[in-house]
């Protein structure tokens, strides 16, 4: 049986998911125009098989982690979805269903959240399948929120529940018990959180990929303060509490919830605009003097000495 072209590949599947910008994915770019009055905002990250997803995983959910890890960022910087560029290398006997499965998973996160293809590559490779992806989104002028704008005496916000991605990776390979697949469901389909990081109310956000302390100490750098929070005032899914792995859920990666930093005075408005989105939020801390780094107080009262913070890209 002869495997379609990439040519014959483009036009099955992925220039149903073009828009007008992306010229019917037959030029080598797209040409597009920003909304009017409105920056653009970039970010692009990569995901290889057997280190940010199994092997085994179905494509369609492959595909939307994919995206939807980028969303992340766009929601992190408080910007709206615009569209997205993925390159896709995989094996060249990979067969034509695969590529059916992942585009039909890009599509219905394409409706889910208002955004379509602009472009991309795909090619193929003698390793293991390697996907990256471009995502570009818009905010008013000078309204994207950065790593570096939390304050002393600010609070430290998070969405969701924290620890569940960590989790849900060990539950995925079989090593932990997951009877309802929550956590699995988890790992695999992060909810980015759009919407959330207001201008004019969250003065610094970004969102927790590689574990709630480092990532929190990432922040704190750019921001140039420290942090103190409260270990028992972490959110934790109810499976999560059942595991009991509090460590692993403070250091663990994939939860793609976000990291905000709120005036106290304005903890009420964060709720409130929380609330309208449907997303709970949670105050585990306060930001510090810089001197003071990232201190998470356990249990007993006493500073919990981790021995990393969270996941190490090399």
């Amino acid at each position: 049986m002869t495997l379609p072209t990439e040519f014959d590949r483009i036009a099955r599947h992925f220039r149903p998911l073009a828009g007008p910008d992306a010229l019917d994915l037959q030029d080598d770019a797209a040409v597009f125009a920003p909304p009017a009055g409105r920056e653009m905002v970039i970010a692009a990250d990569a995901m290889v098989a057997g280190v940010h997803f199994l092997p085994d995983d179905a494509p369609d959910a492959v595909a939307r982690k994919l995206l939807r890890t980028n969303l992340s960022d766009l929601a992190a910087m408080g910007a709206v979805p615009f569209g997205y560029l993925t390159t896709i290398s995989v094996p060249r006997d990979t067969q034509d269903a695969w590529f059916a499965a992942f585009a039909a998973g890009l599509a219905a996160d394409q409706a889910e959240f208002g955004l379509s293809v602009l472009g991309g590559d795909c090619t193929s490779t003698p390793g293991p399948v390697s996907l990256s992806l471009t995502i570009l989104g818009h905010v008013a002028p000078g309204e994207a929120i950065r790593r570096n704008g939390a304050r002393v005496d600010d609070e430290v916000w998070v969405s969701g529940s924290i620890g569940d991605g960590a989790l849900g990776l060990l539950a995925a390979q079989g090593k932990l018990a997951d009877p309802d697949g929550f956590l699995a469901h988890r790992y695999r389909l992060p909810q980015p959180r759009l919407g959330l990081a207001k201008a004019g109310l969250v003065h610094a956000a970004m969102d927790v990929s590689d574990g709630l302390v480092q990532d929190l100490g990432h922040l704190c750098r750019a921001s140039g303060v420290g942090a103190e929070i409260i270990a028992a005032d972490v959110p934790l899914s109810a499976q999560a509490r059942a595991v009991g792995d509090l460590v692993r859920c403070l250091t663990g990666g994939d939860d793609y919830e976000l990291l905000l930093a709120i005036a106290p005075e304005d903890a009420k408005a964060l709720q409130a605009h929380a609330a309208a989105l449907g997303v709970a939020v949670t105050r585990i801390g306060v930001f510090t003097p810089p001197a003071a780094g990232v201190c998470v107080i356990g249990p007993d009262g006493a500073a919990m000495a981790l021995s990393t913070g969270g996941w190490s890209h090399f």
